[in-house]
């Protein structure tokens, strides 16, 4: 499979880095708008089907123009967000296949932003799905960990563990800390702002998808293998419209892991306006404050020696198992970044997102996964992608959940 990799941050470098010692690999280039990132990410693999180029994400015809010269099997989109459109526009024009990790940004409803939705996550990557399957390609979107391997274990429990289920709760949970700084996010600052400050959206059967207030239904949950107990809010998240559409849920919501100072930290940085996107004046030069803000945190990337604990990802499902009894469990996967920067060279948070499209685009290879048009992980048989993330060294779990809640 010849892949083109686009972006060689954090996330782009792990991707090149695991994919490098799976063989179906036949040629990787990785692209980035400063070359010498790219050129980086490539070197320290020391495998010759890796190269390097230069791309601008934001410019649709340079994006287009490398896909031509590179002439990839799939196209996997590592840079942020807003960078979705161009990527996914670039691969529909070009008929190459694409994968993302995020979904294409929502806009809020202009008049009722905390009730009722506006343009979701994804939606206009869904709205092209009929031209995705009339030119027999295909766009695997959110599958990263958080959307991906998360979506992965709720079609798991729904094939095989649940005959009802009446929630699904995403809960992502860390007790990582960072020497030497007292401020210093192991992921994008600008992904993280865009999630957990736009207005969270839940699903309801019978009501359908809706928004709520910013940091709503606080919980503290125990997460497993040590992290311990973590106060989770609901976020905007991409697995809360996905797995509606494949898998039958009573509720579907998103919980993020931020505990009391982070979410502090969050509250600040929209009340002083750093989280806006709209370019300002600042003394003659045009910047964003969101921008300018990311550009003065440290790089996540580089920050992996100075991490310190566990990251974890997973799905808690109540409902009736398949004999019509009350069930409730928690199925994870949890990365310790002492064992990550030991056998990859990658902090935990970027390997954990990173693994989950090399195993999809491995799946893919072998023909185990056939996407064609737009779709989610949950649209596919969960069993072989658990298989081969146990491959790659990580594991995943199943911690049974207090279950006297579920009304049989």
């Amino acid at each position: 499979m010849k892949a083109l990799v686009i972006g060689a941050g954090g996330v782009g470098r792990s991707i090149a880095n695991i994919a490098s010692r799976r063989s179906f690999i036949t040629s990787m280039v990785v692209a980035d708008r400063t070359l010498s990132r790219a050129q980086e990410a490539v070197q320290r693999v020391r495998d010759p089907r890796f190269s390097a180029a230069e791309v601008n994400a934001a410019e649709l015809e340079d994006i287009r123009d490398l896909i031509r010269r590179v002439d990839p099997d799939i196209v996997i989109n590592a840079v942020d967000p807003r960078f979705v459109m161009p990527i996914f526009l670039a691969c529909e024009i070009e008929n190459t296949n694409y994968i993302d990790m995020a979904m294409s940004l929502s806009r809020p409803h202009p008049l009722y932003p905390y009730r009722e939705t506006g343009v979701k996550l994804g939606d206009e990557q869904f709205a092209r799905d009929w031209n995705w399957h009339e030119r027999k390609i295909f766009a695997l979107i959110g599958m990263g960990v958080e959307p991906g391997m998360s979506d992965v274990f709720a079609r798991y429990a729904s094939d095989e563990l649940f005959s009802r289920i009446d929630s699904i709760t995403v809960l992502d949970g860390s007790n990582i800390r960072i020497e030497g700084y007292d401020f210093a996010p192991s992921f994008s600052i600008w992904t993280t702002i865009e999630e957990c400050l736009n207005p969270p959206i839940v699903w309801e059967d019978g009501r359908g998808w809706f928004t709520t207030e910013p940091f709503s239904e606080l919980e503290v949950f125990n997460f497993p293998e040590g992290i311990g107990p973590v106060e989770c809010v609901n976020v905007e998240h991409e697995e809360v419209i996905l797995i509606p559409q494949k898998i039958d849920a009573k509720k579907v919501n998103f919980k993020y892991g931020l505990g009391t100072e982070f979410i502090q930290i969050l509250k600040t940085i929209n009340m002083l306006g750093l989280d806006r996107k709209e370019n300002v004046d600042v003394q003659g030069i045009s910047v964003s404050p969101r921008d300018l803000l990311t550009a003065s945190l440290p790089d996540p990337a580089t920050l992996g020696e100075r991490m310190r604990g566990k990251t974890c990802a997973g799905a808690l499902v109540r409902g009736l198992d398949k004999s019509g009894k009350a069930k409730a469990v928690y199925l994870y996967n949890v990365v310790d970044n002492e064992w990550s920067m030991k056998e990859y060279g990658d902090q935990a948070v970027v390997w954990q997102t990173a693994v989950n499209p090399v195993i999809a685009m491995e799946l893919i290879h072998r023909g185990e996964w056939k996407p064609l048009g737009v779709n989610g992980p949950e649209w596919f048989d969960p069993k072989p992608f658990l298989a081969l993330l146990e491959e790659h060294g990580s594991s995943w779990k199943i911690r049974e959940e207090d279950a006297s809640s579920v009304v049989a």
